[in-house]
């Protein structure tokens, strides 16, 4: 006999989405479920009606992904681009299918009782059987279904259950999401009983005014609803009925039927406390269902968090206040389990964010496990909740497709009616990247008519125009719009919207430069609000170099600071195997795969600030604060000085009492020194006490200002020893094992390449110059030496002079740049030292990775660190470890010998075991070999980041001009 589920073929055919799958809601069924999570036997079929072998049952995690656990099905990476070549709604005749089963033993106590099974999520169509017979299907790779096995399953009796997960389908199609190909079942497995009379729906409204409002669906499993059923509630156990009016529903009410009951609770709570994301204060309240005769049927607890969302004229407001929306996108990801990702480590996820400045996250792109709103409910993050629906490569077509209408519907809806109680959503988002048609007006409707409590925003919408008010999205928010754009718009006097940007910084190897000038124009510009990087993780997988197959959910290399043991790497795509695939463009986050933070968190962490140095005056210091609702009594600071010669002075901060945008002089704390160095100020804050999110004293910001600029070097006493060269006029010095020549090149980062500034590069051949030595000219102790460097598109002429002085060496250098050499990667020396000089000191920005468009969170002071750890890695290896702004280093051994170099005017350093062009030839960390010694650059001038990979270059503020550039250091032993 065909199993008729099999026939149907819902792999192939939209309309069968949810065949015998029940009606989403937000009530909350994990407490007291029976989870069936665990090893389940598993076996993977090349097709959905392939024959079960009777045997050869191997083991699967649920929840997990079969794409990283041993079977020959594994990941694959397409950015846009399906996977296979077939239209929509087509699939490929070969389709992965796994078929995972166990056996399910019903308590015997719930018999009488309501069973329903709860699949968490499944990619990407779900068919359950039950003991052999067909109980139903689901479509949507990243909501649960929900099943009702009453009269299924017998309480008391072992059944076997069988979940079978189709990887392609029609559904496929609008699940074309920017990150891995995976198959399985990703979210968890429950069972659950009610009664048969039971709460369908609760939803909650709760606003900032503590009116609190209620709504209760009831219905029976046996059939007509009894008469005489009601309901009760508490807030943090305080009854709501004593003041509450209720609509005590029965089958005589006018809004209730045979089958569904309807019941509301109303009341105001007194001075209520608001639920914002600086202070995320929550109630917990308790809905009972009760019989005629007073006893409780069913339960429902929800935290509810009393707050507002509204758009008025061009400004989101939460409660009244116009928050600026500092966000990341982030997707589920797990660099050992793929997809499955586990309630702790979104909890470590959202607390990472929460300290480092961030307040908000898209759901891109899809809606997340329920542990994640519960967790940004209690944390404090602000949710744009998106829906599971991008149609990239074939969006234009199926954004009018009828076909796909109620698949469009369906996700928005299931979604909403899921999420609605979270008070950490503030925004519903209709999905990414699927063009704008007629199935997203009608997704809009739906959501407008069930909740008018918040907007909603779509890109693909938005992108039709602005201001445009006949679009479905609330809020303009495009992705990538150059940020002169920006301006031009909220300058027009045409803005009818907020703007705040879906993506706009795009964070892929080393990258996401000009991101203090975008928040600067934000903050200065009433209009725009902020926006959402891309984000969060690197979709690293953990790979065995070994066999090039996942380290699966067991894996031991991970090492820690973004890097991986020995014989393992990050994998991206086309590691494995994947004849097509979009390469290191899944690399693109804030942190590692390893969850390391990226340098651009300590930028991030700085523009985010809650507590700012606006201004130094003579009689003191003055202080902002940036909040929007709190004061900075949650705050501990300490002041830093950091002077010029070497010493670093601290003192205790006592920041004032501030309200939100309010500012206040405190005295200096330090008396200057009279040398005339240069001076820099540092505020570093601090928790005060323990956060959800972070111990006490875990660093909030650093704000800097200078107290006073650098003075004249002092000049240098005559002597030394003589200028030794080599007869190709390079220098020879007993610490360097490669002598200083120009550099205009760079390991070209995921920018350059995308971007396509380093193919121009090529092309004017700065990765291949050839030195010719000009001339050699000495007068006295003085040498100078000319050289040209040639390269495809002409010649650069490069000065040296080399002036001895007692105990080292002056060195005056200059390049004359043609007007065919725009926009260079970098005008600079670059040398290489000999080996043991393991140890970096230097007084400049730091302590982490900076550059000249990427430097606002690296203040200025006196900073050390192993030569090993300032080298960034980048998934793919690239130009990364420079430091911003530095004005002397030393590279010393454990025994304190060394070299010791002063520059004229603060340069962007490097200091790596690796040359430009070892970086280059490779494409994974694990085919890197560190040289003994190490590699240096002293920058004139270094080319920004910017975020051309996806986004933006950088402002021309930060290119690299052609003409004379200059510039001097010394070079010492120590």
């Amino acid at each position: 006999m065909t199993d008729p589920l099999i026939a149907l073929r819902p792999w192939q055919a939209p309309e069968l989405t949810s065949w015998r799958r029940l009606p989403m809601n937000a009530v909350d069924r994990r407490p007291g479920a029976l989870g069936l999570d665990g090893d389940w036997r598993f076996h993977l079929l090349p097709a959905p009606d392939a024959p079960l072998p009777a045997d050869a049952w191997t083991t699967s995690a649920v929840p997990g992904v079969w794409t990283v656990q041993g079977t020959d099905d594994l990941p694959g990476y397409l950015n846009v681009r399906m996977p296979f070549p077939q239209f929509p709604p087509h699939t490929p005749d070969a389709d992965p299918t796994g078929v995972y089963e166990r056996e399910i033993d019903v308590p015997a106590e719930w018999a009488g009782r309501r069973i329903v099974l709860q699949v968490g999520a499944a990619e990407s169509v779900l068919l359950v059987h039950v003991d052999g017979e067909p109980v139903g299907v689901s479509k949507d790779s990243h909501l649960a279904a929900e099943f009702d096995l009453s009269g299924t399953v017998r309480p008391g009796r072992p059944s076997t259950l069988r979940l079978t997960v189709v990887k392609w389908s029609d559904a496929s199609h609008i699940e074309d999401q920017d990150q891995w190909w995976h198959g399985g079942i990703t979210r968890s497995v429950l069972l659950y009983a009610t009664d048969p009379l039971h709460l369908a729906d609760v939803g909650v409204r709760a606003g900032r005014d503590g009116r609190l409002r209620v709504d209760c669906q009831v219905r029976d499993a046996r059939g007509a609803l009894p008469a005489g059923w009601y309901v009760t509630g508490d807030l943090d156990g305080r009854p709501l009925t004593q003041d509450t009016e209720f609509d005590r529903a029965n089958a005589e009410d006018e809004r209730v039927s045979d089958f569904l009951g309807e019941a509301r609770i109303e009341t105001v709570v007194p001075d209520v406390r608001t639920w914002n994301a600086e202070t995320p204060e929550l109630y917990t309240l308790t809905v009972r269902l009760h019989r005629a005769d007073g006893t409780v049927a069913d339960t429902a607890t929800q935290r509810v968090g009393f707050r507002d969302v509204e758009i008025v004229g061009r400004d989101l407001l939460v409660n009244g206040e116009r928050v600026y929306i500092r966000g990341v996108n982030r997707h589920d990801f797990h660099p050992l389990t793929g997809r499955t990702v586990s309630r702790k480590d979104m909890r470590a996820d959202l607390a990472l964010l929460k300290r480092f400045g961030f307040n908000a996250i898209r759901t891109a792109h899809y809606p997340g496990d329920p542990a994640l709103y519960d967790l940004a409910d209690e944390l404090g993050l602000y949710v744009v909740d998106e829906a599971d629906i991008e149609a990239h490569d074939h969006a234009h077509e199926i954004a009018n497709d009828p076909r796909y209408l109620a698949a469009f519907v369906d996700r928005v809806a299931r979604m909403v009616l899921r999420d609605k109680n979270h008070p950490c959503v503030i925004v519903w988002s209709l999905g990414n990247e699927s063009d704008y048609g007629a199935n997203h007006d009608a997704a809009a409707g739906w959501v407008r008519r069930h909740d008018p409590s918040r907007p909603v925003q779509y890109e693909g919408a938005a992108k039709r125009g602005w201001a445009d008010p006949g679009v479905a999205s609330d809020i303009a928010c495009p992705m990538y719009a150059p940020l002169e754009e920006c301006l031009a718009h909220a300058l027009s006097g045409t803005q009818t919207k907020p703007l705040i940007q879906c993506e706009y910084s795009h964070a892929m190897g080393n990258s996401n430069g000009t991101l203090a000038d975008h928040w600067a124009a934000i903050e200065a510009t009433p209009g725009l609000q902020g926006g959402f990087i891309w984000e969060f993780w690197d979709h690293g997988i953990l790979q065995r170099v070994s066999d090039g197959r996942p380290a699966g959910p067991a894996g031991t290399g991970l090492y820690g600071g973004g890097t991986t043991a020995p014989g393992y790497r990050w994998a991206y795509g086309g590691d494995f195997g994947e004849a097509d695939h979009d390469g290191a463009f899944i690399a693109d986050g804030v942190v590692f795969p390893d969850r390391t933070p990226k340098p651009v968190l300590f930028e991030h962490r700085e523009i985010a600030a809650p507590v700012r140095i606006e201004s130094y005056r003579h009689e003191g210091i003055v202080l902002g604060n940036h909040q929007h609702f709190r004061g900075l009594e949650w705050l501990a600071a300490t002041w830093e000085l950091a002077l010029a010669d070497g010493r670093t002075l601290t003192a205790p901060a006592h920041l004032p009492a501030l309200r939100p945008g309010e500012t206040a002089a405190v005295p200096l704390p330090f008396a200057l020194p009279d040398d005339g160095g240069e001076a820099w100020l540092t505020l570093r804050v601090t928790t005060a006490e323990d956060q959800p999110w972070a111990p006490r004293g875990t660093e909030v910001c650093s704000p800097r200002t200078p107290l006073r600029p650098a003075g004249p070097p002092k000049p240098a006493r005559p002597g030394g020893e003589p200028v030794r060269l080599d007869g190709d006029g390079l220098l020879v010095h007993p610490l360097l094992t490669a002598a200083p020549t120009l550099s205009l090149w760079r390991a070209p980062t995921d920018n350059d390449e995308l971007g396509g500034t380093a193919p121009r590069w090529r092309e004017l051949g700065l990765d291949a110059l050839v030195r010719k030595l000009s001339s050699v000219e000495r007068d006295g102790a003085r040498v100078t030496v000319v050289a040209e460097y040639a390269a495809a598109a002409g010649v650069v002429l490069h000065r040296q002079v080399f002036t001895p002085f007692a105990g080292g060496l002056r060195i005056d250098e200059s390049a004359e740049l043609p007007p065919q050499f725009s926009d260079v990667a970098r005008v600079g020396s670059v040398f290489e030292t000999v080996a043991g000089l393991d140890l970096l000191e230097w007084f400049g920005q730091g302590p982490w990775e900076s550059y000249p468009d990427r430097a606002a969170g690296a203040p200025v002071g006196h900073h050390a660190s192993p030569v090993d750890a300032l080298f960034t890695p980048y998934l793919r290896p690239q130009e990364s470890g420079g430091r911003h702004g530095v004005r002397r280093f030393t590279l010393s051994a454990p025994d304190a010998t060394g070299l010791a170099v002063e520059l004229d005017a603060p340069r962007q350093v490097s200091v790596t075991r690796f040359r430009a062009e070892d970086l280059t030839a490779v494409t994974h960390h694990d085919q890197l070999v560190p040289r003994a010694g190490c590699v240096v650059h002293l920058d004139a001038a270094h080319r920004g980041l910017g975020t051309a990979s996806c986004g933006p270059d950088t402002f021309a503020a930060y290119l690299v001009p052609t003409g004379v550039h200059r510039w001097s250091w010394t070079l010492r032993a120590l």
